[in-house]
């Protein structure tokens, strides 16, 4: 990670033990349309999906936006022509333990069906010690590092446990969520899942997104509504009363809804009758953030800021950069086009990001505002226009586009008949 100075609250800090370890509060990801932005956040819920459910076979489930979470055959590269393994790796802090977790795939070409995928390398280290390592075989670290979480009698049964583990690996099934959960710790495996489950929370398609709200034993026809949301929606615009959650009759899931102000009762709207698409997807958004900020999670949204005013989503990235409320280190991370976060009082250089692709073997690569360094022809200085630098190309990631050349061969056409 490239550390430069300026908006230095944008720094995490995480001690464990004597040594103390940083990362950043925020990052934003520009390029253009399909360079690969929407797929970088696309394959955190992959591999997010692929942990939980704990094998690397399909799913019969269709109905997810990202339809590489359930069809893996989707992830490799539609131009490769030969096979190449499909690299993941997470780095979080939970619990004061830093994991490290890394899996190697091989999982065929492209739309390859009926491929016999296997994975080629699965390890887990905790605090920089390694626990396991999996590749041709499979290695054990030293236990010491983990022996608080170690299942009870572990001891006693260390060499059969071992044993056991390495005959029965399955080239299709993780090891993590099977043998190490089972025979080794369940406890350690449990943090990391509830990590992946409460903390880190993957928008995929921002611009479907759709929240509901469930309660246990909701009561029917009852409406419930949230002080903080809706004091939150009062400062964005709603055009209501108040928005609220409402569990109709003949269904157990509750609905948005504007509320006004009747003669002898509230009057209900549904909200996407009413509302802006705008404010509807604020409102469905805005819990998120504020459950990022309460528990410590790490927000990654596409497209966060579709149809929300700018001086909104700046709002809500200086919260995130805000030491006195960010007190449990979130992470906020989105993609965008709109050039007005490319601003130095806004984002650190590490903290903005570029998507390119390769428009001949449709490869992307990542890059940071600060791996152009601050000196030489390329460097970029603090406080210099970012968003200007970025409309001349300066930083690449952009296209220039024109349309002029198809009109005139639409009017030429027209003029032809």
């Amino acid at each position: 990670m490239t550390v430069t100075k300026g908006l230095d609250y944008s720094i995490l800090n995480n001690k464990i033990g004597a040594k103390a370890y940083k990362g950043l509060c925020s990052a934003v990801i520009y390029g253009p349309n399909a360079s690969g932005k929407t797929n970088i956040i696309g394959a955190m819920e992959v591999f997010k999906t692929i942990i939980l459910r704990g094998n690397i076979r399909n799913n019969g489930s269709r109905n997810m936006p990202n339809a590489a979470v359930n069809t893996l055959e989707l992830i490799p590269n539609n131009t490769n022509t030969e096979k190449k393994p499909v690299e993941f790796s997470i780095t979080f802090i939970d619990n004061d333990i830093l994991f490290e977790y890394q899996l190697s795939l091989d999982i065929g070409n492209f739309m390859e069906y009926d491929y016999e995928r296997r994975i080629l390398s699965e390890s887990l280290s905790v605090n920089k010690k390694m626990v396991f390592s999996r590749n041709s075989t499979l290695e054990f670290g030293d236990f010491k590092v983990i022996k608080d979480y170690l299942i009870n009698e572990f001891e006693d049964n260390v060499v059969g446990a071992t044993t056991l583990a390495k005959s029965n690996l399955n080239d299709e099934e993780l090891f993590l969520m099977s043998g190490f959960k089972a025979m080794f710790s369940a406890k350690l495996v449990n943090i990391i899942t509830n990590w992946l489950e409460d903390k880190f929370m993957v928008i995929y398609r921002g611009d479907i997104l759709h929240l509901v709200k469930k309660f246990s034993e909701p009561k029917k026809q009852t409406v419930y509504i949230e002080k903080t949301v809706n004091e939150a929606a009062r400062m964005f615009g709603i055009n209501s009363n108040a928005i609220g959650y409402i569990v109709p009759e003949d269904d157990t899931e509750t609905k948005l809804c504007s509320i006004f102000d009747g003669i002898n009762a509230n009057t209900l709207v549904d909200a996407e009758v009413f509302e802006s698409y705008g404010t509807i997807r604020f409102v469905n958004m805005f819990p998120l953030v504020i459950y990022a900020l309460l528990n410590g999670g790490t927000l990654v949204v596409d497209e966060f800021d579709a149809s929300i005013h700018p001086m909104a989503l700046m709002s809500i990235i200086n919260i995130f950069h805000n030491d006195d409320i960010n007190t449990k280190n979130a992470q906020l991370i989105f993609n965008t086009h709109n050039p007005i976060f490319l601003n130095s009082n806004l984002f650190r250089r590490d903290e903005i990001k570029f998507v390119e692709r390769d428009d001949a073997t449709h490869c992307s690569i990542l890059y940071s505002l600060s791996d152009f360094g601050t000196s030489g022809e390329k460097g970029v200085r603090k406080h210099e226009d970012y968003m200007k630098n970025y409309f001349i190309s300066r930083y690449g990631a952009i296209k220039d586009i024109d349309f002029t050349s198809i009109f005139e061969n639409i009017q030429n056409d027209r003029k032809e008949v």
